[in-house]
């Protein structure tokens, strides 16, 4: 269908008029010349010729998006705002905020920060003077044995290795624990200053959870398996988690906020009623020294959007190539579907089973983000509701909005 249109949109840039007058305009003076025109001393002078003036395609109308976003908003009985950004290979194709979003509003993303990290990952995966390999158990990088090091990052990050996820949250740990063993698998969740990074890790790597199956077996969504899979990366980089995103992505994609903290603790205690967090300021944003690897970024509309972009034009960041297109390929892989309990997911990104090209990150919070590989087209839909009441509320715009970017990106060609 791509190609299809593509060859539409060629046919009808050879045939347009002003095409034919601006080619004719720049190669008249070399007809003229060449049959002798001009006569006189019989010296000859080069003519100057312009190249002919490149027609762009016409920006895409994502008007019918703007309205869909609008009547959602409108209609819906929590969200007091709601922003989205699009963009292709080249950067943003178009940004709306609606209700009391900001274009800088800075937004926590829950899940929908494994992209992000899973690309960092993969960034220190190709460093050649780095000794790391997803692909390899983690027990060759850490300084510790434990029950679940002979589980890989491939594994933990496509949530195939066989640790329980999220769906056996309350049995992670006791949450009014009295020392951090109390608190076992739980710590991953929490922002007191107290909590140490590697030595939760540690924890998480050597504490057997029930209901535990063995590595590439089970599709088991979130948890543990992504908190040891970042930290085993940054004791390979020697750096904290978030040292280590800068350095491979943060800095090359001069992001202005993204960075990873850890919410959780606050909103657990108060029943989701209260964070610290304020949405303008990345030092608001509790637990930094000890971030959630697959659920504790934050951002905005601009840094999302270079992220998306590195997905689309090769895996470059300006000049610079953070990722190559086998790596971007890779986190596309199906893995998901290759366990007893198929369920179609790469590493970071969900995998549209009923339209192939489509690919989705979607949090807690109601922050999604795509790529549409149809149309070369990405997006991020940015939401700052963290009662739980946002849950699922970009997934479900989303589902409105996509046919209509579609719609847009493919007339640009007609």
């Amino acid at each position: 269908m791509f190609i299809k249109h593509h060859a539409v949109f060629l046919n009808s840039f050879l045939t347009r008029t002003d095409f034919k007058r601006g080619w004719t305009a720049a190669f008249l003076p070399v007809v003229l010349a060449a049959c002798g025109g001009g006569g006189g001393s019989g010296e000859y002078t080069a003519p100057s010729i312009a190249a002919p003036t490149a027609i762009p395609f016409p920006p895409a109308d994502y008007s019918a998006v703007d309205a869909a976003f609008q009547d959602f908003l409108d209609n819906h009985d929590v969200l007091d705002g709601i922003s989205y950004v699009l963009v292709d290979k080249e950067g943003t194709t178009h940004q709306a905020v609606f209700g009391d979003h900001t274009e800088d509003l800075i937004t926590m993303l829950a899940s929908t920060s494994k992209v992000p990290a899973v690309m960092a990952i993969m960034a220190l995966d190709e460093d050649p003077d780095v000794e790391f390999s997803i692909s390899e158990p983690v027990s060759t990088y850490l300084p510790f044995d434990g029950v679940y090091a002979d589980r890989t990052v491939e594994q933990m990050v496509s949530n195939t290795s066989g640790i329980p996820g999220l769906r056996l949250l309350d049995q992670y740990g006791n949450f009014f624990g009295q020392t951090l063993a109390d608190f076992n698998h739980l710590c991953q969740l929490l922002g007191n200053p107290f909590v140490n990074f590697e030595i939760c890790g540690q924890l998480l790597v050597q504490n057997e959870l029930p209901t535990s199956n063995p590595a590439g077996s089970v599709f088991d969504y979130g948890g543990s398996q992504w908190q040891i899979a970042g930290m085993t990366a940054a004791i390979v980089n020697n750096s904290s988690w978030n040292q280590l995103f800068d350095e491979y992505i943060a800095e090359p994609c001069e992001l202005e906020v993204f960075t990873f903290g850890n919410p959780w603790e606050e909103l657990f205690y108060t029943n989701f009623t209260y964070t610290s967090f304020d949405g303008a300021t990345v030092a608001s944003l509790p637990g930094q020294h000890n971030p959630q690897v697959e659920g504790g970024g934050i951002t905005n509309l601009s840094d999302y959007a270079k992220l998306l972009q590195v997905h689309l034009n090769g895996g470059y960041c300006g000049e610079t190539q953070v990722l190559t297109e086998a790596s971007l390929a890779s986190m596309r892989q199906d893995r998901g579907s290759l366990t007893f309990n198929p369920t179609p997911y790469g590493m970071g990104w969900w995998i549209s089973s009923e339209e192939p090209g489509i690919y989705t990150d979607a949090g807690a919070f109601g922050a999604t983000s795509f790529l549409d590989l149809n149309t070369g087209i990405g997006g991020f839909i940015a939401i700052d509701d963290y009662s739980q009441n946002a849950a699922g509320q970009g997934s479900a715009i989303l589902r409105t909005a996509l046919p209509l970017i579609q719609e847009a990106v493919r007339a640009r060609y007609e």
